[in-house]
């Protein structure tokens, strides 16, 4: 099974989150952020993987910490389940539609952190969560899971269409870039290596 358990604690925020990359989308969250959860969820669902998430942040604050913070702890999970990153396809990619929406993601677990950003919101926040917040999960997630990362919106006008377009192209492209191939022996790289 490709699993992992992180917990992480700090003054900003106390996070326990397990991860299971073989599951079918069940989800368990509680950040104290309500927009954010209906994102991982929709994330979870679309990539297939169970995530059970608690997270207690200094929401007196903002959402800033708790949201980067749980981005930090899905990256290590990610990467620690994906182990050596053996006999999977290693990339994969998908645009997702959401009525007036469109957006793309493009991801290589390569080793080698990186993020490309396209996105622009045009409220200041869905719900409790400020769309900024959005581009600080998703490099904290990739710098953690070292992972190669091009996310944009292509098309819209709604902020939740938009944003929720993202997180569900993105979990479609993981579901994509981990899955195991048997054709693919050992990692799949011309210089036979990961890092």
């Amino acid at each position: 099974m490709r699993e992992a358990s992180i917990s992480r604690a700090t003054r900003e925020t106390d996070i326990r989150l397990s991860l299971n990359l073989d599951g079918s989308g069940k989800t368990e969250l509680d950040t104290g952020v309500g927009f954010f959860d209906h994102m991982l969820d929709a994330f979870s669902r679309f990539a297939l993987v169970d995530l059970s998430l608690r997270c207690k942040g200094d929401l007196q604050v903002d959402a800033h910490h708790t949201v980067e913070d749980c981005g930090i702890c899905l990256g290590r999970a990610i990467r620690e389940a994906l182990g050596d990153r053996a006999g999977i396809r290693r990339v994969g990619s998908a645009y997702l539609p959401m009525d007036e929406a469109l957006a793309f993601a493009a991801i290589d677990i390569s080793g080698r952190p990186f993020l490309a950003w396209d996105a622009d919101f045009t409220a200041p926040a869905v719900g409790t969560m400020d769309t900024q917040l959005a581009e600080e999960f998703f490099r904290a997630v990739v710098t953690n899971a070292g992972l190669t990362c091009h996310l944009r919106v292509l098309a819209g006008r709604n902020d939740h269409h938009k944003m929720e377009a993202l997180f569900k192209a993105f979990g479609l492209a993981l579901r994509d870039a981990a899955a195991p191939d048997p054709r693919v022996q050992g990692v799949l790289s011309t210089k036979g290596s990961l890092d």
